[in-house]
C-alpha cells in the first residue's frame, strides 16, 4: 500500500485531524474496517486490495502487530513497519491499538500491559535524559484506540469503542521519570537480568520475546538478559480506560491532590514516618476508626495518607498493595503472608514464565506498614517500607515451589482424608525457606475440582513469616 498515489483522508502532521479521523472507527469492529478498506480499493486503487489471507495472518496469535496493523493499514493507508520513529512523525503521534474488557463485576479493565517500546541495553545509557528518552517520543502522544475483548469471539469481530488522543498528566510524568531512572540505574549496574516489573510504579520493563530462552547482551555484565519492553503497566491503563475514556472515576481518591511529585516513595514514607510511635488505639482515636474493625491498620495508613476509603489512585495505577504486618514483643510474625486461592486445573496448564502467581508476584509493588506489640501500649506504628519480592528469591525458591505445586496437582495429587482432616505432598513450610501451599478455603468443604475430577480443598501460595521478616528494613525491627 506504500506508494500508492491517493492522499490521505487526514492531515497526517496535525494531531488533531489524525484523532477525527480515528474516531470514524468507533462502533466499527476490525472486518468493518476490513470490508471498507477493500471497498475504497476497488473503487480507487485496485493495487491496495487486501484477499482473506491478510486477514488469516493477522488473526493469528503470534502475529507481530496484529489487529494494530490492520488499522494502520487498512484505516489510516500506511503501511505498518518496526520504524522507530512515531508513526505519525510528522505529527508527533504514537498509535496503540490496545483491548479491554469486561468483568463479571461490571467493571472495565484493560486486557493486558501496554507495549510502548523495546529497551536497547547497549543505547539507553547513553540517554541523557527521561523527556529526551526514545520511550518518552513514544508515549508522549498516543491515539489510544481501545477495543472491547470478549471470549471465545472471533477477532475480526471485536468492536472499537473509544478513540482519543492522550498524553500523561504532569503528576503522571514524574512518577514515570522515577521508574525510567530506576530501570536506567538497574541496567547501569550491570543487573538488566534482575529486571522487574515490581521495581516500578507506572512505566515498567515488561518481558518481550517469542520464547523464555531469548536472551540479549547488556553493557556493564556478561550476564545474558532477557529482552525487556517499556510498558505502561495494566493497572495504570486501567486507569486511564475509566478515568479518560469511560468517564468513570471511582472511589480512589488522590495522595498528592494533583500536585506533580517528585520522589513519590520517599514522600509517602515520610508522612507514614511521622506517626511513628503512635498506638494502634491513639490513631484510631484521632482518625475516628474503629480499633476492632478488619484491615484496621491499613486503614489508619491510608487516613495518614489523606485517603478516606482504602483506594489510593496512585497505589492502584502502580498497583501497589498495602499490607500490616505484626511484629510480636520479641520481634517475630506469626502470620505468613497468604495470597489469592488457586484453581488446580488452570495451576496445571500453566508454565512458569506465564503463571498466575509468578506475574502477581512479578508485577505488584507492596507497601508494608509495620506494627510492633509494645507492653504498655499495644501494638504502635513502627513503619513503613515499599517492596517488591527480589529477582534471585522470585527465580530460585518460589520458582520451586511453584513447579512441585504443579507438578503434583498434573500427574494426580496424592492426599489422604483421616478424621476430617487432609494431608498431601504440597510443599509445607518447612521444605522451603521463602515459600509453601496450604489451605485458604472456608473449611474443608471449600474445594476446588483437580484435574483427575477429585475435589480437594482450596489452597494459595503463602510467603513464609520468617522470609517476611528477613525482608523488613532493619530499622523497622530494632
Amino acid at each position: 500500500m506504500s506508494g500508492s498515489s491517493y492522499a490521505f483522508p487526514y492531515n497526517e502532521k496535525d494531531p488533531k485531524s489524525i484523532e477525527r479521523y480515528g474516531k470514524e472507527m468507533i462502533g466499527k469492529t476490525f472486518q468493518d474496517i476490513f470490508d471498507e478498506h477493500n471497498e475504497f480499493a476497488l473503487s480507487e486503487d485496485h493495487d491496495a486490495f487486501l484477499d482473506n489471507s491478510y486477514v488469516k495472518s493477522h488473526k493469528k496469535k503470534d502475529y507481530k502487530g496484529g489487529l494494530g496493523n490492520l488499522v494502520e493499514e487498512c484505516h489510516f493507508r500506511y503501511k505498518a513497519n518496526s520504524d522507530s520513529h512515531a508513526d505519525f512523525p510528522d505529527a508527533g503521534v504514537e498509535l496503540k491499538v490496545t483491548p479491554y474488557k469486561k468483568d463479571s463485576k461490571g467493571l472495565y479493565k484493560a486486557k493486558e500491559r501496554l507495549i510502548l517500546t523495546m529497551i536497547d541495553y547497549i543505547n539507553i545509557v547513553k540517554e541523557k535524559s527521561f523527556h529526551e528518552s526514545h520511550v518518552w517520543k513514544k508515549c508522549h502522544l498516543m491515539l489510544l484506540v481501545w477495543y472491547l475483548y470478549e471470549k471465545n469471539k472471533d477477532k475480526m469481530d471485536y468492536k472499537i469503542n473509544f478513540v482519543d488522543l492522550f498524553t500523561p498528566t504532569k503528576e503522571d510524568q514524574k512518577i514515570m521519570e522515577e521508574d525510567y531512572n530506576k530501570i536506567l540505574a538497574k541496567i547501569r549496574a550491570g543487573k538488566a537480568h534482575e529486571l522487574s516489573e515490581g521495581d516500578t510504579l507506572y512505566l515498567g520493563a515488561a518481558t518481550k520475546a517469542a520464547n523464555s530462552t531469548i536472551r540479549r547482551e547488556q553493557p556493564f555484565s556478561d550476564v545474558p538478559a532477557k529482552p525487556r519492553a517499556f510498558s505502561l503497566k495494566n493497572s495504570y491503563m486501567t486507569y486511564v480506560l475509566n478515568s479518560f475514556f469511560i468517564n468513570r472515576k471511582g472511589a480512589a481518591e488522590s495522595i498528592t491532590k494533583g500536585q506533580a511529585v517528585s520522589h513519590f516513595e520517599q514522600y509517602i514514607i515520610d508522612k507514614i514516618t511521622a506517626y511513628k510511635g503512635l498506638s494502634v488505639k491513639e490513631l484510631c482515636e484521632k482518625f475516628d476508626l474503629n480499633p476492632k474493625a478488619k484491615n484496621c491498620e491499613s486503614a489508619i495508613a491510608f487516613r495518614i495518607l489523606g485517603v478516606k476509603g482504602n483506594r489510593a489512585e496512585e497505589f492502584e495505577k502502580a498497583n501497589i498493595i498495602v499490607k500490616a504486618i505484626r511484629l510480636e514483643k520479641n520481634g517475630t510474625i506469626k502470620q505468613s503472608m497468604s495470597f489469592p486461592t488457586f484453581r488446580f486445573k488452570e495451576l496445571a496448564k500453566e508454565t512458569w514464565d506465564d503463571s498466575t502467581f509468578g506475574n502477581y508476584l512479578r508485577e505488584t509493588r507492596f507497601f508494608f506498614v509495620v506494627y510492633q506489640d509494645m507492653e504498655d501500649k499495644g501494638f504502635v506504628l513502627k513503619g513503613c517500607q515499599f517492596w517488591n519480592i527480589p529477582y534471585d528469591d522470585l527465580e530460585g525458591n518460589v520458582r520451586e515451589v511453584w513447579q512441585k505445586t504443579h507438578d503434583m496437582i498434573a500427574r494426580g495429587l496424592k492426599f489422604e482424608y483421616k478424621d476430617g482432616t487432609y494431608t498431601s505432598e504440597l510443599p509445607k513450610q518447612k521444605d522451603n525457606p521463602v515459600a509453601h501451599v496450604r489451605p485458604h478455603g472456608r473449611n474443608n468443604s471449600d474445594t476446588y475440582e483437580l484435574p483427575d475430577g477429585r475435589q480437594y480443598p482450596k489452597q494459595c501460595f503463602w510467603l513464609n513469616r520468617k522470609y517476611i521478616l528477613s525482608q523488613l528494613d532493619e530499622k523497622l525491627k530494632e
